[in-house]
């Protein structure tokens, strides 16, 4: 029932007298004057916009209906309703009738006339109207109401935008009605107050039509750390505040200005069609190319930060600000409230949930450089190499030194250790990437190129302007990287003959004490620090020749599959991986050619014996000093040899005879492995002259193959270096290992690959916090081997960054442990699992089909001889696995992307590839009958026979 007082005062404001004296006294619009800052006239809401812009903060002119017109207008109509018992025992009940009457006014005709007065300077050249409600608070209560710094609740009330001119009065009574929206009712009730006397003030401002939005907190409002907290999407602010958008956060430090992003996958917006007009906010497609980059620039985001600081001190309180920016960047304030946040956490106390989007991890790409479960030592040494490098390349692509300094934090953690597995932190990729001012036409060629492009969302074309936009923009930014390209080369050259010049004074570290070991390692990563870029900036212009060439082909001849690009891509060169390739061919041929070498060779003779007996020169000089070579040269190449924890030819070099009887075996010949790739490649030209008559458009695409392979080719060039870097560090930090076992510190030399090389050095230069790496090594060892037994985590997985990793893997993982129940196996992202039944997918990267039993390979350690003949079935694969690849008739892997070692490896041996295939070491049995069409990146399941 109403309270006798309330129903007393609407049978008093419902007479005839009551309401015409109101009505002769009201005030309909407000656009001036001290009113205009006066909650109980305006409400919290407006009264705080007029300050700021009277202040000069960009805040949209505004006029105001005020709450006096709606004592005069509704309040009568609420009185006549009667208090019936049954309903108004039920709130919501009561608040649906109360809503139903007020919709049924009409706004009085002294409001109308007032409206079309001010509407053509209001409305603007666009004609649309932004119209807002703001519960007022009762008379000698203005400290209290909506958005008031005792009760900042928000969102009970409506708002209405993209207004059309003749829709003003039915918003304007939309606005009144919602004051009984069942929800604000319920809160009122909750709070202790008068559940149904609520007063509104209507705002009406001219509708800024922005393109991106936010949402900014002063203080974090999960724990109230003195930070910046940024939510934002694309269009307006309604799809960051009403979840309709997809949202980037940012966590600006108030006072460092350092800047941590969590940035996600764009594909939903909330904004204006010109096509619906009357539809209002409708969703709205993101332009392409801006999927992947952060909303806010950092620029932006301190400029924002600043002037959200700035509210709060002219309000005296933690603050709530939401904003707009149009095309032009300009930034608009459309509402500011206070904000109730929690008291800073005290150390060790437990955060609140909920708060920061989760980190999302992705190992698809990098488990092709680190496989399976690696050692701490690896994981350093890897995340070291992650931030120097990545560091240099934005250096050399433009970013400023104040930018590169602010995201440091996100340069160190690129990667992260997840259960001993190596994952890529993607929201840190997406920001960085999104640094590098031209990159944005190469963001879905870069994901392709990770592993992790998944969006399919239709996209708008958008309208001529638009489009003419977008394709001028991206001639900038193509024009800027051919500016940049014009010297890659020359810098490529002088980067390999630094390096083949550096590298061999590593060759035997065994006579370095420590110290010198030490300063050997400092003075290599400081080079590394500063040259190691041009190998990445190289993979910049490869995307951008393979975004080049995906589009023209997609323009040109859409009809063609992927088999031409791959084909286009055989032959050229040699790389340096096909150089370690043919010069182990080579020694097979050496081999073949004398019998009695070659059965020496194929002999079951103990491996390290014969290679002494080999080297010392038992059946010739020529041959043994071709072995030592090829070990001084190729040395540092072998199964997973990024990783520390494995023995490589350098230091196992008896292990190159497996490579060589293996060749020995296949008949393989360098003349032949050659002409494999020539004529694929002759076979793809053949096509392409079909295909494309044009002769200025074959041209283009031949221009764009060739940059392809030149740069595909450096690719592996550098790569190798790579692989002769993770050795030279092997070397030295294995060195000290040897040093550290001698000197009691720990129990074996191999130990040392449960530390850090931090920890390593550490301990010699006093860096080392603690002095029991004995108990450390141990320590991480049990870790190691809890590991490497415990379930594959997903591919791809999200944690929650309020709790320590080990605690948000156990919850992904759903067991005590972390180890196991519950993991799902997760498709990857480039192919898409059956398509059909006994029908695999994937990405098609080398031409040909063929049909073969299968062989699936969990364990490199297989021998060649189980391959051969067979279709190669694998989760990954590294260069190591070369001898296994030549002798199999095809390869198909879970993980990989074009421009991946598998789908270059296929290419370079002329076998059928496809990659990206997700479970296909798990769909399809060991014996399995298989037709692998590397063209169509198709991989059919004949029979399941062994």
């Amino acid at each position: 029932m109403l309270s006798p007082p309330l129903y007393q005062l609407q049978n008093l404001l419902s007479s005839p007298r009551f309401t015409m004296v109101q009505q002769l006294r009201t005030t309909w619009l407000l656009e001036k004057g001290p009113k205009l800052t006066d909650p109980e006239q305006v409400g919290n809401k407006f009264a705080r916009q007029v300050v700021l812009a009277r202040e000069k903060f960009p805040v949209p002119p505004l006029v105001c209906v005020p709450a006096t017109v709606f004592d005069s207008v509704v309040s009568p109509v609420l009185a006549s309703y009667p208090a019936d018992a049954e309903v108004a025992g039920d709130l919501a009940a009561h608040a649906r009738e109360l809503r139903r009457r007020v919709l049924g006014l009409e706004v009085p005709d002294e409001l109308r006339h007032e409206l079309a007065d001010r509407l053509d300077s209001l409305a603007g050249s666009d004609g649309l109207l932004a119209v807002r409600a703001c519960v007022v608070p009762r008379p000698g209560q203005g400290h209290s109401g909506e958005d008031s710094a005792q009760d900042p609740f928000a969102g009970l009330s409506d708002s209405f935008l993209y207004v059309r001119r003749e829709e003003i009065a039915d918003r304007i009574v939309a606005c009144w009605a919602s004051a009984f929206n069942s929800e604000a009712v319920i809160y009122r009730d909750v709070r202790g107050l008068d559940p149904f006397a609520a007063r509104v003030a209507v705002g009406i401002q001219p509708m800024v039509m922005g393109t991106r939005s936010f949402v900014a907190f002063t203080r974090d409002p999960r724990d109230g750390s003195n930070r910046c907290v940024i939510a934002a999407a694309h269009g307006i602010g309604e799809g960051v505040v009403q979840e309709k958008a997809d949202v980037d956060h940012f966590f600006v430090d108030s006072v460092s200005g350092e800047i941590e992003a969590q940035v996600v996958i764009k594909t939903r917006a909330v904004g204006f069609d010109p096509g619906r007009p009357a539809e209002g906010p409708v969703a709205v497609p993101i332009e392409e190319g801006l999927e992947a980059l952060p909303v806010l620039t950092d620029t932006e985001l301190q400029e924002i930060t600043a002037l959200a600081a700035d509210i709060e001190k002219r309000f005296g309180a933690p603050q709530d600000v939401e904003g707009t920016i149009t095309a032009d960047g300009a930034i608009h304030l459309v509402q500011a409230r206070p904000i109730a946040v929690a008291p800073e956490c005290p150390t060790g106390s437990p955060r609140t949930e909920g708060g920061a989007p989760a980190i999302l991890w992705d190992n698809n790409n990098v488990t092709e450089s680190f496989p399976g479960v690696s050692s701490a030592l690896t994981f350093s040494v890897a995340r070291e190499l992650y931030e120097v490098g990545f560091t240099d390349l934005y250096r050399r692509m433009g970013v400023p030194p104040a930018t590169l300094r602010h995201n440091r934090p996100l340069l160190q953690r690129m990667i992260g250790y997840l259960d001993g597995r190596i994952y890529y932190q993607l929201g840190s990729w997406y920001r960085l990437h999104g640094q590098i001012r031209c990159f944005r036409p190469l963001w879905s060629t870069w994901e392709q190129a990770l592993g992790v492009a998944e969006r399919s969302a239709v996209r708008d074309a958008g309208t001529p302007a638009r489009r003419l936009r977008r394709r001028l923009a991206e001639l900038a930014d193509v024009t800027e990287i051919l500016l940049r390209l014009a010297a890659h080369p020359r810098r490529v050259r002088r980067f390999l003959r630094w390096w083949d010049d550096y590298h061999p004074r590593f060759a035997d570290v065994s006579a370095m004490g420590a110290y010198e070991a030490v300063q050997a390692y400092r003075e290599l990563w400081t080079q590394v620090s500063r040259r190691w870029g041009v190998t990445l900036v190289n993979g910049v212009f490869l995307f951008t020749a393979t975004w080049a060439a995906n589009s023209l082909l997609h323009r040109w001849l859409p009809q063609a599959d992927r088999s031409l690009l791959n084909g286009m891509l055989a032959g050229g060169r040699e790389n340096r991986s096909a150089a370690a390739l043919h010069s182990a061919v080579a020694l097979a041929s050496a081999a073949a050619e004398d019998p009695t070498l070659r059965a020496a060779v194929m002999s079951k003779t103990n491996p390290q014996r014969l290679w002494a007996q080999l080297t010392a020169g038992s059946h010739g000089e020529d041959f043994a000093s071709a072995l030592r070579e090829y070990v001084r040269v190729y040395g540092d190449r072998g199964l997973h040899d990024l990783k520390l924890e494995t023995l490589t030819p350098r230091d196992e070099p008896w292990t190159v005879l497996n490579t060589v009887r293996a060749f020995l075996q296949s008949e393989l010949t360098v003349q032949g492995s050659r002409a494999v790739g020539q004529e694929v490649r002759e076979r793809a030209e053949r096509e392409l002259r079909a295909r494309c008559r044009n002769p200025l458009k074959r041209t283009v695409l031949t221009g764009l193959f060739g940059a392809m392979r030149v740069l595909l080719r450096v690719r592996e060039d550098t790569r190798f270096c790579r692989s002769q870097l993770f050795g030279d560090c092997r070397a030295l930090l294995l060195r000290l290992g040897e040093e550290l076992a001698a000197t009691g510190r720990l129990d074996r030399p191999r130990d040392v690959l449960n530390l850090t090389f931090d920890e390593v050095l550490g301990a010699y230069e006093g860096t080392l916090a603690g002095a029991d790496l004995r108990g450390l090594a141990a320590v991480r060892a049990a870790e190691l081997a809890r590991w490497t037994d415990r379930e594959v985590l997903p591919t791809r997985l999200e944690t929650d960054p309020d709790l320590p990793l080990a605690v948000a893997l156990r919850a992904v993982v759903g067991s005590e442990d972390g180890a196991g129940g519950g993991i799902e196996p997760q498709p990857g992202t480039a192919g898409s699992g059956a398509a059909a039944p006994g029908v695999l997918t994937g990405l098609a990267s080398s031409s040909g089909t063929v049909r073969g039993r299968a062989k699936v390979v969990l364990d490199p350690s297989t021998g060649a001889d189980e391959c051969r003949d067979r279709i190669l079935i694998a989760r990954e694969t590294d260069p190591g696995w070369l001898f296994l690849m030549m002798s199999a008739k095809a390869l198909v892997v879970e993980r990989g992307t074009l421009l991946s070692h598998t789908a270059i490896t296929g290419r370079l041996l002329g076998i059928p590839t496809v990659v990206a295939v997700p479970e296909a070491t798990d769909l399809i049995a060991d014996g399995s009958l298989v037709e692998v069409d590397g063209s169509a990146g198709t991989v059919r399941i004949l029979d399941e026979a062994s």
